[in-house]
């Protein structure tokens, strides 16, 4: 079965009004059709595949449906991406597949590796070494990624830990890079040169921000964020809990329970390299008892009413795609989870014009500051 086979296997029923669940790309497609070739005998293995950052399931499902992989191993970032899958995976009756707590756990002994390439170099720096460092000396690492959005700099990532780097040529839209000869001495280097989590202290917070490869602004301070903490201290002065909904490298998070004692914070994120950092980051200031983060789709699992305070950074882009979608969805969770009096902080880039959304979703919505990029704005729920 081809991999052109196995997209059209996973179609529902024509004459349904639903939407496929299964949607397949060129670059699945690509990845999906040169898997065997490059390394066909681990397909054949029990536990030898593990996949990295499979945005819908399909190429988990499609090594186990189309070559017959077992115990494949599943490092997912996005929360949206594990439930695409479990939910594909239950729709159509295919398991074989579980998800690793850690990088060591996913990739001990593994010999291939199906990626879907991100914009983050510094995601695919922390998972290349882990690659490196742990897989079988026979690993190959099968990278796939929309054409337009690569870069040389992909290819000066998988050298740091690779003997052996090729690329494909393009086929329609999609390319892919080819990484062997795992260099283990290189990427097993003692702890004090790992590169991954990084952490930096920031003299202008007095914070030290930890953070893994690929997290919203690194171990950096956004410039949004950075706006956001200069007038956090007037938000809600009496609140008791407090939510950092979308919480990055946890920044936030640390700064608000430095900066208050006796309050409770709750940091969500959709992302598990975020969850990772912001957990290290608010052990790292001291503040670990006092934070807990949740893995979460802007906040969806939160209770409602739990909350006197939610702060946001809502991001405006998905990988490369540029939505408005994601803030929105915190919005409306932010007006679920805020108790009646409670108020929604959120900094957004001035151009994107969120106010009459805030006033629709949250409520009464005022602007705290305006600078020459970013606007934070108070939506107190009714």
């Amino acid at each position: 079965m081809s991999a052109f086979d196995f997209a059209d296997q996973f179609r529902r029923d024509p004459d349904s009004s639903e939407p496929d669940l299964i949607t397949i790309d060129g670059t699945d497609r690509f990845i999906l059709d040169e898997a065997p070739h490059v390394h066909g005998d681990a397909l054949r293995q029990p536990g030898h595949v593990a996949v990295v950052d499979d945005r819908n399931g399909v190429l988990t499902l499609g090594v186990i449906t189309v070559h017959g992989a077992s115990d494949v191993r599943v490092v997912q970032d996005s929360l949206v991406g594990v439930r695409a899958l479990e939910a594909n995976a239950g729709t159509f009756g295919r398991r074989g597949f579980h998800h690793p707590e850690t990088l060591g756990q996913a990739f001990r002994d593994v010999r291939l590796v199906p990626l879907r390439l991100s914009k983050s170099n510094d995601r695919l720096d922390e998972i290349a070494r882990a690659v490196a460092r742990y897989a079988a000396p026979d690993v190959v690492l099968l990278c796939g990624g929309v054409s337009k959005h690569m870069n040389l700099g992909q290819n000066d990532v998988l050298r740091r830990y690779f003997g052996e780097v090729t690329a494909s040529r393009g086929r329609g839209k999609s390319r892919l890079l080819i990484a062997q000869d795992p260099l283990q001495a290189a990427a097993s280097r003692a702890d004090a040169t790992n590169p991954w989590p990084r952490s930096v202290h920031n003299d202008e917070l007095g914070l030290t921000i930890v953070a893994h490869g690929g997290v919203f602004a690194g171990s950096s301070l956004d410039l949004g964020t950075r706006v956001l903490l200069g007038v956090v201290d007037d938000a809600v002065p009496t609140a008791r809990t407090a939510v950092d909904l979308g919480c990055g490298n946890g920044v936030i998070a640390a700064a608000l329970a430095r900066r208050r004692p006796r309050i409770r914070v709750i940091a969500t994120d959709v992302s598990q390299i975020a969850v990772e950092s912001t957990r290290a980051t608010a052990a790292a200031n001291g503040v670990g008892d006092r934070v807990e983060v949740v893995r979460t789709d802007a906040g969806d699992e939160l209770a409602d009413g739990s909350a006197q305070l939610v702060l946001c950074n809502p991001p405006f882009h998905a990988d490369t795609t540029v939505t408005t979608d994601a803030a929105e969805a915190m919005f409306r969770n932010a007006a679920t989870i805020l108790q009646s009096g409670g108020e929604l902080w959120c900094v957004w880039n001035s151009h994107l014009r969120y106010r009459p959304v805030l006033e629709r979703t949250v409520g009464p919505t005022r602007q705290v500051v305006r600078t020459d990029r970013f606007t934070v704005t108070a939506s107190r729920v009714p």
